[in-house]
């Protein structure tokens, strides 16, 4: 079996196992319907929302929030990341204050968001992208650090200057690293998005959670659950075809051959 084979059929084998042993827990009657729905009452209701109910709506608000939250944190993160690798002094000011970022729970910044910056999609959007922040500058610091130095050094002969490098260079090859980051941080930010929902209010599918919750429909908490999933799997799916798009093969991605390429020849001005 291929490795593209695989990457299909593993996650599928794992869902119908999974169906399977959901679909004869509740047709045993192991456990109450009121509190865990058979897959087939499941879509069911999931099917209902999607085409009767305000599940779409709810969920678009939820994805905004997501991808705002991740392209302010890519704006963010990437640059700092590089900062931190490339200057010590950055490292040294900077990385302490990242570690201890990821001591504060999301859920405890949502009010103090709600006081600086006030209701409505503005705070979902930050936490998002404080959700989204760590992983990308911890993998773009990684493969900024990582780059291998002979063929940097090869482009300093070649009288490059510190653009030349970043954009030749430093860049093509340490991408890969950068995506797989992002790659993360963008699924996470599905998560922020309902957190903020949660507790700061407004629409999406966090605020569609609490009604449900309130009014203690298990089906639609489900429900709700399942376009959660989805959301952020199709999501991590097109991050992945993006960062597959940028490599030949299994081996080497196309950025660092392009960079190889480029250090035995004249960079560009």
């Amino acid at each position: 079996m291929n490795t593209t084979s695989a990457r299909i059929s593993a996650p599928i084998s794992v869902a119908v196992a999974v169906l399977a042993v959901w679909w004869a827990v509740t047709a045993a009657g192991l456990i109450s319907p009121q509190f865990l729905p058979a897959p087939g009452q499941l879509a069911e209701r999931f099917w209902l929302d999607v085409t009767q109910g305000p599940m779409l709506s709810h969920a678009w608000v939820t994805l905004s929030a997501a991808l705002l939250g991740s392209l302010l944190a890519i704006l963010v993160a990437v640059p700092l990341g590089y900062l931190i690798a490339r200057l010590p002094w950055v490292d040294v000011a900077i990385t302490p204050y990242v570690a201890a970022s990821q001591a504060v729970p999301a859920i405890a910044l949502a009010p103090l968001l709600v006081l600086w910056i006030g209701y409505g999609l503005a705070p979902t959007v930050v936490l998002c992208a404080i959700m989204s922040f760590f992983p990308m500058i911890v993998t773009t610091v990684l493969g900024v650090r990582q780059l291998p130095q002979d063929v940097i050094e090869a482009g300093r002969i070649d009288g490059a200057n510190w653009y030349q490098l970043l954009w030749w260079v430093e860049a093509p090859l340490a991408l890969p690293s950068v995506l797989a980051g992002i790659r993360a941080g963008v699924t996470l930010s599905i998560t922020g998005a309902v957190v903020g929902e949660f507790t700061m209010g407004g629409r999406g599918l966090g605020m569609l959670l609490t009604l449900n919750r309130d009014a203690n429909d298990i089906p639609g908490i489900f429900s709700t659950l399942l376009m959660l999933v989805l959301l952020a799997v199709a999501l991590y799916i097109l991050m992945r075809l993006f960062q597959n798009a940028v490599t030949w093969n299994d081996d080497e991605p196309k950025t660092k051959r392009r960079a190889r390429v480029l250090a035995d020849e004249p960079l560009p001005a």
